[in-house]
C-alpha cells in the first residue's frame, strides 16, 4: 500500500482545475501508472490550497470518481485508489438508455439499415484481395487508395485505411496526444470525440460554433492555450447537420497558419452530404490529418475509414497499431473499392441521402410550424434549442419517445436535444408536437 503523492505534485500534474478537469487528470494519472491502487490521495484542504481552488471543487471530483468506483473514501483514514484494476468506458456513450419496446428511441443518429448497399457481391470480391493473409503490415490496398485518390480533397504524402471513424481518431490521440496535453475541439461535437479525449486524459478547450463552423474568435482564445491538436467536422457536423462555410475555412486557416497544432478534419457522416469536400489540407499537409468514413454510407460492419496526411505522421500512428491489429482486414479494404466503383451502390447511396434530407427537413418544418426554430441542416439528426434540457427529456419520456440531452455533445452550458432522424418517417408529426411541447414553457 502506497504511501501516496503530495498536494505539490498533484498541482504540477493538474492544469485544468475545473472539477471535471480534475476528475480526468486524476483518472489520467492512475490509468498511466502514476497513483497505483492502494495509492493515499492527499487531504481535500491541502490539494485545495495547493491547487489555488476551494475545496468544494475537489469534494465534486472526488465524488465524480467515488461513482466510478475509481477511489474510495476510509472515513479518517483518507481517500485511496481502489479495486483490483481500473476499467475505462465511454461515459458519454456507456450512459445510453436501454429503451422498451413501446419507446421511440431517436437516440442514435445511425443509418436506415433498409437504405444501405447490398455488401454480398463486394465481400465476395473483397475475399480475392491481394496479399490476402500476409502478416505484412498493409497501410492501405493500392486499388482502395486509387479509388480514394479521385475525390480526396486534397492531393496527401500518404493514406491509411483504419477500422472506422472513431477507431481512426482513437489511434491518433494515442499515438500523437500525450495525457494531459491540451486539445481544441468544436463546441458541440460528437460525444465519442469528447470520450475518446478525455479518455486519453487530454485538456479540452471547447471552440464555440454558429451556422458557418467554429468562430475564429473563439479558435483565437483557444490557441491561447497551445492545443497540441484542433478537431472539427469541415464537411457535415454530425450533432448540428451544418457545412463549415468556405469563408469560414478561410478564417481559420489565417488564425492557424502561424501555429504548430495538428489539425484533425473528421469527415465522419461521409457522402450523407451532399456538400463538396474540402480540407484545410493543401495548406497545411504536414499537419492535417483527413479522416472519411464509409460507416453512415456504406455499413458499419464494413468497419472501414481511411485517413491522410504527411508520411512521418502516418509513419507514427502505423507504428502505434502494431501494438494491436496492425493493419485493416484487406477483405473489408478490396470489398470498399468494389462498392466505389459499382454504379449500383453510388445510386443507393443518392437515394439514401435524399431520403435522409427529406426525414430530416419534415420535421425541422413541423418544429418551426409548432414555434420551434430548429436549424436547417442535413444528416441523420436534429440540433434542436429547448428552454430546459432536464424538462424536455422528461416531457418526452411521458410520451414515450427517448432524444439525446445536448450536454452529451458539449462541455459548455447546453440546452438543446439531440433528436434522430434517419428512421423517422410516419411519426414525424407526433414526435414534432410532442418536442414542441417539451421545448418552450414558462
Amino acid at each position: 500500500m502506497s504511501e501516496g503523492r503530495n498536494a505539490g505534485w498533484f498541482a504540477e500534474k493538474l492544469s485544468d482545475r475545473t472539477i471535471r478537469g480534475i476528475a480526468i487528470g486524476t483518472s489520467a494519472l492512475i490509468r498511466a501508472g502514476a497513483l497505483p491502487v492502494g495509492t493515499k490521495l492527499p487531504p481535500i484542504r491541502d490539494l485545495a490550497f495547493a491547487l489555488g481552488i476551494s475545496p468544494a471543487t475537489i469534494s465534486e471530483a472526488w465524488s465524480e470518481l467515488r461513482r466510478q468506483k475509481i477511489i474510495s473514501g476510509r472515513g479518517r483514514n483518507g481517500t485511496w485508489v481502489s479495486g483490483d484494476r481500473f476499467v475505462a468506458k465511454p461515459a458519454r456513450l456507456a450512459s445510453n438508455g436501454h429503451y422498451g419496446e413501446d419507446v421511440l428511441d431517436l437516440t442514435a443518429a445511425v443509418p436506415d439499415v433498409s437504405l444501405l448497399p447490398k455488401l454480398a457481391e463486394a465481400m465476395a470480391y473483397g475475399a480475392s484481395a491481394e496479399n490476402l493473409n500476409s502478416y505484412e503490415r498493409n497501410r492501405i490496398l493500392p486499388e482502395l487508395e486509387a479509388a480514394m485518390r479521385k475525390t480526396w480533397p486534397y492531393e496527401p504524402e500518404a493514406f491509411l485505411a483504419t477500422n472506422g471513424g472513431y477507431n481512426a481518431v482513437y489511434t491518433l490521440a494515442h499515438a500523437l496526444i500525450a495525457p494531459g496535453e491540451t486539445v481544441a475541439i468544436e463546441d458541440p461535437t460528437g460525444m465519442r470525440l469528447l470520450d475518446i479525449f478525455e479518455d486519453r486524459g487530454a485538456r479540452v478547450i471547447p471552440v464555440q460554433c454558429d451556422s458557418e463552423g467554429p468562430l475564429p474568435s473563439s479558435l483565437q482564445a483557444a490557441m491561447e492555450h497551445r492545443p497540441v491538436a484542433f478537431i472539427f467536422q469541415p464537411r457535415l457536423h454530425s450533432v448540428t447537420g451544418q457545412t463549415v462555410s468556405h469563408q469560414r475555412m478561410d478564417a481559420l486557416e489565417r488564425i492557424l497558419r502561424d501555429t504548430d497544432t495538428l489539425i484533425v478534419e473528421d469527415d465522419g457522416m461521409g457522402d450523407i452530404s451532399a456538400a463538396p469536400r474540402h480540407s484545410l489540407g493543401h495548406r497545411f499537409p504536414d499537419r492535417v490529418i483527413h479522416i472519411f468514413s464509409f460507416s453512415k454510407t456504406h455499413g458499419p460492419d464494413l468497419r472501414l475509414a481511411v485517413l491522410s496526411s504527411s508520411r512521418a505522421i502516418v509513419e507514427q500512428i502505423q507504428s502505434y497499431r502494431s501494438f494491436s491489429a496492425g493493419w485493416t482486414s484487406r477483405i473489408l479494404q478490396a470489398a470498399t473499392a468494389w462498392l466505389l466503383h459499382d454504379e449500383a451502390t453510388q445510386d443507393t447511396v443518392q437515394r439514401a441521402r435524399a431520403i435522409y434530407q427529406n426525414r430530416r427537413d419534415d420535421l425541422v418544418g413541423a418544429l418551426r410550424d409548432r414555434g420551434v426554430n430548429a436549424a436547417q441542416g442535413h444528416g441523420l439528426c436534429a440540433w434542436i434549442p429547448v428552454t430546459s434540457e432536464p424538462f424536455a427529456m422528461v416531457t418526452l419520456a411521458a410520451r414515450g419517445i427517448a432524444a439525446h440531452p445536448g450536454a452529451k455533445f458539449s462541455n459548455l452550458p447546453s440546452n438543446h436535444l439531440r433528436v434522430a432522424t434517419a428512421t423517422l418517417s410516419d411519426r414525424c408529426e407526433e414526435v414534432a408536437s410532442s418536442i414542441a411541447l417539451s421545448a418552450i414553457y414558462d
